[in-house]
């Protein structure tokens, strides 16, 4: 019942900051999920994650309901703390989010970003002072005791680095690491990458492998006829385990039509040679089930079972 991977933990000032609302719990571990996965960004701050993959890390929330989570964090409670854009990854269009820091930190703790500016001229003074490991509630905070605010949770983000960074007078848990915390909020993956946030399931990574056998086989074939065809060195296999991950969560294809679908293209002409890899298919997908469509009476692609259940084993004769 314990552990990483079967408990969910809300730092207790982001419930004080939505209590009285409803979904105070599920506000704050959406909100907890931001901000973890705003420190995985890109250069200029900006991350994405889907309302499934956020509402899997909150507790098993739903995509519809963790829509409506994150549109309320954003309109009602943390306008100017969550920025949020849509960008193409890989040619999709894609929910980001930025984090505004100093923001946040200022709504959560209010008085924190006063107190802060405070103790900046006087360091030798406020390095002193005793620092408390309790966290205080939201009434004792809005008392104004700017001493009360010098023991709230001090946090990693960029503000008053020096003062972060000193020994506080109580043992501090270790925190996991990157890859630890992804494996424990995506309990499915049989490969990923924490720092470029993919994943795949079993599943994934055998349609990934079937695909790559199609294409050696083309290889091999060209081989055989011209004799001077160099085969491709082998994929990366998270990009593309990744990728048919994408296809299934957010366009909504199963393994079977992702099969298909290549199967068709491995056998044409032009798309044989063009149709290379999962990303590439995925981004061709419209145009290939047009050009590609039933009514051209292809031949039935026999190395895929009637259900998707062992692609390791598919024969690419």
């Amino acid at each position: 019942m314990s552990g990483q991977k079967n408990v969910v933990v809300l730092p207790r000032p982001y419930l004080d900051f939505f209590r009285g609302e409803q979904q105070a719990h599920a506000l704050a571990a959406v909100l907890n999920n931001l901000v973890f996965w705003s420190a995985h960004g890109d250069e200029d701050g900006w991350f994405y994650k889907t309302y499934e993959e956020l509402g899997e890390e909150a507790g098993g929330l739903s995509k519809d309901q963790t829509e409506r989570l994150v549109k309320k964090l954003v309109r009602t409670h943390l306008s100017n703390a969550i920025s949020m854009r849509v960008k193409k990854v890989n040619g999709t269009p894609t929910t980001h989010y930025k984090i505004n820091g100093d923001e946040l930190i200022s709504r959560i703790f209010k008085g924190f970003s006063e107190t802060a500016k405070s103790r900046k001229p006087n360091r030798e003074a406020a390095k002193s002072k005793p620092r408390s490991c309790e966290i205080e509630n939201v009434e004792s905070r809005n008392l104004g005791n700017r001493e009360v605010a010098e023991s709230f949770l001090y946090t990693d983000f960029k503000t008053d680095y020096d003062l972060q960074t000193n020994k506080p007078s109580c043992p501090v848990a270790a925190q996991p690491d990157a890859e630890s915390a992804f494996k424990s909020s995506h309990p499915e993956a049989v490969i990923f990458s924490a720092k470029k946030r993919q994943w795949a399931s079993q599943e994934d990574l055998r349609c990934a492998e079937w695909i790559w056998s199609r294409i050696s086989k083309l290889y091999e074939e060209a081989a055989e006829s011209d004799g001077e065809v160099v085969k491709p060195k082998e994929p990366n296999w998270t990009d593309w385990a990744n990728e048919v991950r994408l296809m299934r969560s957010q366009d909504g294809r199963n393994h079977r039509q992702i099969c298909e679908l290549f199967g068709r293209a491995n056998r044409d002409a032009f798309w044989c040679r063009n149709i290379l890899s999962p990303s590439k298919l995925r981004k061709k997908w419209d145009e290939l089930s047009l050009k590609l469509s039933q009514s051209a009476t292809p031949r039935s692609i026999t190395d895929i079972p009637e259900t998707y259940s062992e692609p390791v084993g598919f024969r690419t004769e």
